[in-house]
């Protein structure tokens, strides 16, 4: 069969990734052309355009970039047309993935969603357009389930969280090994996470390494964008205890001692290494003042969310500031106050499910095709 997949971002090129390995395993013959990024690139099939293409974030920079927006949407659907897919798979982004499945679903086209877009965070009217645009949704956070069918009577699929495979699967490092090779000293590890997106990078890092000097025992480093080339961090890089490592996110949580972690997929992928962390995040003004109009979530962080309790110290906007990022990293480096962040670190693993998502959705996928 004939499959389009549809990742707008980082965290759905890692679990697209995941996903079409499960659907080539399930049908040998199966035809994947997508929408993604290296990970979905070097699993197989065709790949139409690079996330790095597509990424804008927030109301005013969506609005800046509109023209390329539209110019994407149209080219992306006459390219479904001329590949003539049995199903399309959007994996989350959906200011772009709804409107495709909208026109797909007025073409008879098959449209299956993994991931789901966080209507219950904002934009909950949503749940319409997914009636109407949508035939199978797969859930992989424990509270949506009840969500979409107490709520809504829209059934759905709750198949686990894929990062609980996706850090299983990744293979054991050699702490020393992996020092030496990335220049890395005996220090204990900061690891940096500011996000993927240049304009949240620059943003993000500026404030993170405002408290390196505070922390001279430690050594700060930060965790390279797959999408961003080495010479935009360079200008970071501005002091001795300062590293940067591309494209080997997990293999250094796998040793770091405490994180900073920009709001997203990463502040759980940091609780499921257990790594204790602070979550930080800045917007520019004019989207954090509309966003926190619309959004009516208790935390922005999806650690806190599942367990519905602030297990991570979240740190937005004017809160994310030298000061408070220097006072939460203190508290998380101290013995006591880990032992009872790592133990609610274990509670949050039980509650996403254990392991087997992508072979769960592929297999759900495959079936209701061949219904």
């Amino acid at each position: 069969m004939k499959y389009y997949i549809i990742a707008g971002e980082a965290s759905g090129d890692l679990h697209g990734s995941n996903l079409m390995k499960a659907i080539f395993k399930e049908d040998s013959s199966a035809e994947i052309r997508f929408w993604g990024g290296d990970l979905m690139q070097n699993t197989g099939g065709t790949l139409v355009k690079h996330y790095r293409e597509l990424a804008f974030m927030g109301f005013i920079e969506v609005l800046f970039n509109l023209k390329t927006i539209l110019n994407n949407i149209k080219f992306c659907k006459e390219d479904i047309q001329q590949f003539q897919p049995d199903v399309i798979i959007f994996i989350d982004y959906p200011g772009f993935n709804m409107r495709i499945a909208q026109w797909a679903k007025e073409k008879g086209i098959k449209t299956h969603y993994y991931i789901s877009p966080q209507i219950w965070a904002w934009k909950e009217n949503r749940i319409k357009a997914i009636k109407r645009d949508v035939d199978k949704m797969y859930v992989i956070l424990p509270f949506e389930k009840n969500f979409y069918e107490d709520k809504h009577h829209y059934p759905v699929d709750f198949v686990g969280h894929p990062l609980i495979d996706a850090i299983q699967n990744q293979k054991p490092i050699e702490p020393a090994t992996f020092r030496t090779e990335n220049n890395l000293s005996e220090k204990p590890i900061i690891a940096l996470l500011p996000g993927s997106r240049k304009q949240e990078i620059t943003k993000m890092l500026s404030v993170m390494l405002s408290v390196v000097d505070d922390f001279p025992n430690y050594q700060f480093v930060i965790a390279g964008a797959p999408s961003q080339e080495f010479s935009f961090y360079e200008n970071f890089i501005t002091k001795k205890n300062i590293r940067f490592i591309s494209n080997k996110t997990y293999d250094l949580l796998k040793i770091a001692h405490a994180a900073l972690v920009t709001s997203g997929t990463a502040t759980l992928e940091t609780a499921l290494f257990k790594v204790p962390e602070v979550v930080c995040y800045k917007g520019s003004w004019i989207s954090y003042q509309i966003a926190k109009r619309i959004i009516t979530l208790k935390y922005i962080s999806l650690v806190n969310l599942i367990m519905d309790e602030e297990v991570v110290t979240e740190l937005i906007q004017d809160n994310c500031n030298t000061k408070n990022i220097k006072k939460e990293l203190t508290k998380i480096l101290d013995s006591q106050y880990r032992q009872k962040l790592l133990a609610k670190y274990d509670i949050l693993e039980q509650k996403l499910g254990g392991t087997g998502a992508s072979e769960k959705t592929a297999q759900l996928i495959i079936a209701h095709l061949n219904a």
